[in-house]
């Protein structure tokens, strides 16, 4: 069989970078901001960004020969990525349990949502707050709730010693300090 006659993927279709898996038996815990966040930029998708490309696309379907149509060929493929993000998107809202961190405020046990500053062995602070799988930031000092370090941190208190298991060892953390964010949505500081 000629090579003209076989069709030939752009490998984009199965590439889609996935964020990690739920484990099995747990919820999809989120804050009601990332719910908020999420929803919104699914809503975007479908309302907003979505129908202007299925405009190019049917503009440049209109114009001919669809085989060097660079506004066809990269329409389709910016399609195809924003429908698999609306799939996942769907998907991960559909198993979504808000849970509101604010109505811990005043305790000093870890639970979801915590803004926790910890010393390691070495004395060195950091303070990390513990989210959803969907909306950590590491460059923002968010952890999923399912990462080694809020593993060992969750159920803890002010004042508690946790061991983190890592690659170099067994290492101990100590609470300095639990916050949460107060009702209303102000961020506690």
């Amino acid at each position: 069989m000629s090579k003209a006659f076989t069709k030939e993927t752009d490998g984009d279709d199965g590439d889609e970078v996935a964020l990690p898996p739920i484990p099995a038996g747990s919820k999809n815990y989120i804050t009601p901001q990332g719910y908020a966040r999420l929803r919104g930029e699914l809503l975007d998708l479908i309302d907003n960004e979505r129908p202007k490309v299925v405009e190019v696309v049917h503009w440049a379907a209109s114009n001919g020969d669809r085989s060097e149509n660079g506004d066809y060929l990269y329409g389709k493929k910016r399609l195809r990525e924003i429908d698999r993000r609306i799939r996942f998107l769907t998907k991960r809202l559909e198993i979504a349990e808000v849970v509101d961190p604010a109505i811990h405020e005043g305790s000093d046990q870890v639970f979801f949502g915590a803004t926790v500053t910890y010393a390691d062995d070495e004395g060195a602070e950091r303070t990390v707050t513990i989210m959803g799988i969907d909306e950590a930031n590491s460059a923002q000092g968010q952890v999923s709730w399912v990462s080694p370090v809020a593993r060992a941190l969750l159920k803890a208190r002010e004042g508690d010693e946790v061991q983190l298991p890592t690659p170099g060892g067994m290492r101990t953390l100590e609470i300095v300090a639990v916050r949460y964010p107060s009702p209303g949505g102000a961020e506690a500081a």
